[in-house]
């Protein structure tokens, strides 16, 4: 559909209260970011209203949605060696704890699920290269309860050869759905299935977004002149950090474009059918 907003990359669209909100990680470089550091903001999707700032400092975030709650994950730092959760029931008021540390890693992006019997945390990691390989790379931690989580061994990994930052991750009929970034004639969207975090299956459709003209068609008409020039101007050699909810049978879809080196576009897409519907649809 084309391109929402500039300097934005990691965003998550969710259903709360039965209204798409996309979650929008705010960092410090955003064009109308005059506090100096980042934070993370939910914006209504019909209206462009946003919510007040929170998780201030805090980086790469990704939002979730359980029981009537709103979940976002993040790290403190680029590099980080935490993991924190924040939890909301109106947007407005967030409490916060830390989910887990681990010493000598370094931790980027994060995206929450469920499967049938508990929660399902996918967190990228840059280092120790013993556990990381080529960075980036997506290993996993669950829970009953977010508050405790157990570390999946290091044989739960994708994937450790070559470049493959994790973004999104869903489950369904037994599957856990990984959507990633591999770096192929620049960098593009994939995903990888398995039923046991371990061993996986790549789809014959691969890839599920890779840069085109279409990114930069204007979905927002409120977008100044100055940044339609920039968005015209910007070269584009990347789809990542895609991630998707399920709204009136159809879904609305977010990620990021541009040249993988600090010029990025935030952008919509959409697929019309069911979130059942476009996972398995891509192993046929």
């Amino acid at each position: 559909m084309g391109t929402i907003d500039c300097d934005i990359v990691e965003t998550t669209p969710i259903v709360f209260k039965n209204k798409v909100y996309r979650y929008e990680y705010i960092r410090t470089k955003y064009w109308n970011n005059p506090t100096g550091d980042s934070y993370s903001r939910f914006v209504d999707r019909e209206t462009g209203e946003t919510t007040l700032p929170f998780a201030k400092g805090f980086h790469f975030g990704s939002a979730f949605v359980y029981d009537e709650t709103v979940y976002v994950t993040a790290v403190d730092k680029g590099d980080s060696e935490q993991i924190h959760i924040f939890s909301s029931k109106d947007l407005e008021n967030w409490d916060s704890w830390l989910a887990f540390e681990l010493p000598g890693y370094g931790m980027f992006n994060t995206s929450l699920t469920k499967d049938d019997d508990k929660f399902v945390l996918m967190f990228e990691i840059g280092k120790p290269e013993k556990e990381a390989g080529k960075r980036f790379t997506a290993r996993f931690a669950t829970s009953s309860d977010l508050k405790k989580w157990e570390i999946l061994s290091s044989d739960h990994i994708y994937a450790k050869d070559r470049h493959t930052a994790p973004h999104c991750l869903r489950f369904l009929d037994g599957y856990y759905y990984d959507f990633y970034l591999e770096a192929i004639d620049g960098w593009e969207m994939r995903v990888v299935r398995s039923k046991d975090l371990i061993h996986w299956d790549s789809s014959p459709l691969n890839p599920i977004l890779q840069a085109s003209a279409e990114d930069k068609q204007i979905v927002n008409k409120n977008l100044s002149a100055e940044m339609l020039q920039k968005i015209a101007d910007a070269e584009n050699r990347n789809n990542s950090d895609i991630d998707f909810c399920e709204k009136n049978g159809s879904l609305v879809i977010n990620y990021s474009w541009g040249n993988q080196r600090g010029i990025e576009f935030l952008a919509e897409a959409s697929y019309e059918g069911t979130m059942e519907q476009f996972l398995r649809g891509w192993f046929p």
